[in-house]
């Protein structure tokens, strides 16, 4: 069974940046494919980002060139890079896995993903 761990959520200004980490125990991170996925106030959960076993990825457009994923297998954690964020950035953030047989499987729907962590806030205000 696995358990996911996400930390570094909090407040920042609009402009600001935040490093989101997930760690996982329960299985060796190489067999899984990550994700992360934000739900705000009043709104459906949706994707972020996603990253392969094979460290393929792949982002929304609303964080494309402003987020970025990144794996270490060997410390079990995926993080989250977060620059340039705006107010409309305000979530909780979920990390998400699920184990993959396709090195190259970056699953950006949510029904792809078996496990998921409890979720931090991030909150991006003046």
């Amino acid at each position: 069974q696995l358990q996911l761990v996400e930390s570094g959520g909090g407040l920042v200004q609009p402009g600001g940046s935040l490093r989101l980490s997930c760690t996982i125990s329960g299985s060796t991170l190489n067999t899984l494919a990550l994700g992360w996925f934000r739900q705000a106030p009043g709104k459906e959960r949706e994707r972020v980002s996603c990253i392969s076993r094979s460290a393929d990825t792949n982002y929304a457009d609303s964080v494309k060139g402003r987020f970025t994923i990144s794996r270490d297998n060997a410390k079990n954690t995926v993080s989250l890079e977060m620059n340039s964020l705006k107010p409309d950035d305000t979530a909780i953030y979920y990390c998400a896995a699920a184990f993959a047989g396709l090195i190259h499987a970056c699953y950006d729907y949510m029904s792809a993903y078996d496990y998921w962590g409890q979720g931090t806030q991030v909150t991006v205000s003046s």
